[in-house]
């Protein structure tokens, strides 16, 4: 083969190679720029969490202790609750599978009261979170719904922005003698229905009750 004859091969080989060295680079930068780019985002979103979290929990507690704040006037205890905890667990009595906080406020060292959150499952449009405070003695400071799903003019009257409904068991003890008062007026008790939405009071009440019976059979484990 001459030599004009072997140049001409080499050149059509290089030429016949090139292009697929061309496409194998081409695919290597957009790999390394799409994982650059991948990287960027991350430590991005990594930055942005670390500067939010703290404030983010920050906000949380604040709301939290307000919230018991409306259910326990500050002048009856002097610990930090939120620091105060137990954890416990019982789907029958707190409508949840999940652990439920316990948060305890005491006097001098001495118990006061606990606070602690439940679920009333069978509201009319579903889950109602209720937070409620009960004294040492078993009287309920407060109650307060956090969260629900009611009908807004109807079922939110268990707000107490919309309603003083919820005062409605303010000082209230579970006893023996009285437990059918635990239900509304129209089934024979104490508490007032909304008109036309008698389900979701019925929900919150005998969530609190059941709420109130947990307490009392935990007694002064809740505080140990």
């Amino acid at each position: 083969m001459s030599d004009t004859e072997n140049q001409t091969e080499n050149t059509e080989t290089q030429q016949s190679t090139r292009p697929g060295q061309m496409l194998w680079k081409q695919m290597l930068r957009s790999a390394l720029m799409l994982s650059l780019f991948t990287l960027i985002g991350v430590s991005l979103l990594l930055v942005a969490k670390l500067l939010t979290d703290e404030p983010i929990q920050e906000a949380e507690r604040a709301n939290l202790l307000a919230t018991v704040n409306q259910l326990l006037p500050t002048d009856e205890y002097d610990n930090d609750p939120l620091q105060d905890t137990i954890q416990v667990r019982s789907p029958k009595y707190l409508g949840t599978d999940a652990p439920v906080t316990v948060y305890r406020a005491r006097q001098n060292g001495e118990p006061v009261a606990v606070i602690l959150t439940t679920v009333a499952p069978d509201g009319y449009s579903g889950d109602i979170k209720i937070m409620l405070a009960v004294y040492r003695d078993g009287r309920i400071a407060g109650v307060r719904v956090l969260k629900h799903k009611e009908t807004p003019g109807l079922g939110d009257k268990i707000e107490l922005r919309k309603s003083s409904w919820i005062l409605s068991f303010d000082g209230l003890k579970l006893r023996e003698d009285n437990v059918p008062m635990w239900a509304v007026r129209k089934d024979g008790g104490h508490f007032d229905q909304f008109t036309g939405a008698t389900i979701t009071p019925r929900a919150v009440i005998k969530a609190v009750r059941k709420a109130l019976t947990f307490v009392q059979q935990k007694g002064d484990a809740l505080y140990e």
